[in-house]
């Protein structure tokens, strides 16, 4: 066989092959900006039922949502021991806390990068000025205040940049 005899060579396979790993890197790709877009979507889902319950007034099914207890009712002398009483939370959300009678929220950031717990901005009433930080654990779903404070810094680009401080 000699040089002019070769077999002709076929592209088929390498086109394939890299068609493959190039629709594999987009996949991949797609995937990863999908979990970082989503990664704190359950703590969010529970900070809005938290607040839907409380527009509504209805301080039972909030107080079981902010404890991720829906039969606390049954118990509640173990979260009167623990510290946060339905009397205390009542009072805390109540048409005399702070905010007076919640009536809208927003969530304006929500981040996970600090411990075990998901950190979120909430805004009340539409009070930019008194940002509420709420904390839900990752594993107990269970809900706190934060000891730390989410506080949005602008910067020259357009963005908003969110620090954290202790309070």
């Amino acid at each position: 066989m000699t040089l002019m005899d070769a077999s002709v060579h076929d592209a088929t396979p390498d086109r394939k092959r890299r068609t493959l790993i190039i629709a594999s890197l987009c996949m991949a790709g797609v995937i990863a900006i999908t979990a970082f877009l989503t990664w704190n979507m359950p703590a969010e889902r529970r900070v809005n039922q938290l607040f839907a319950a409380i527009e509504k007034q209805d301080f039972p099914q909030a107080f079981g949502i902010w404890n991720n207890d829906p039969g606390w009712q049954q118990h509640a002398r173990q979260y009167a021991a623990g510290g946060y009483s339905y009397g205390r939370f009542v009072s805390d959300w109540g048409t005399d806390s702070e905010y007076g009678t919640i009536k809208t929220h927003k969530i304006l950031h929500a981040t996970s990068r600090y411990g075990n717990s998901t950190l979120l901005a909430v805004e009340v009433n539409g009070r930019k000025a008194a940002l509420l930080t709420l904390a839900v654990e990752k594993h107990a779903h269970a809900m706190n205040f934060s000891p730390f404070a989410l506080t949005p810094a602008e910067t020259g680009l357009g963005w908003t940049d969110w620090q954290i401080s202790y309070r």
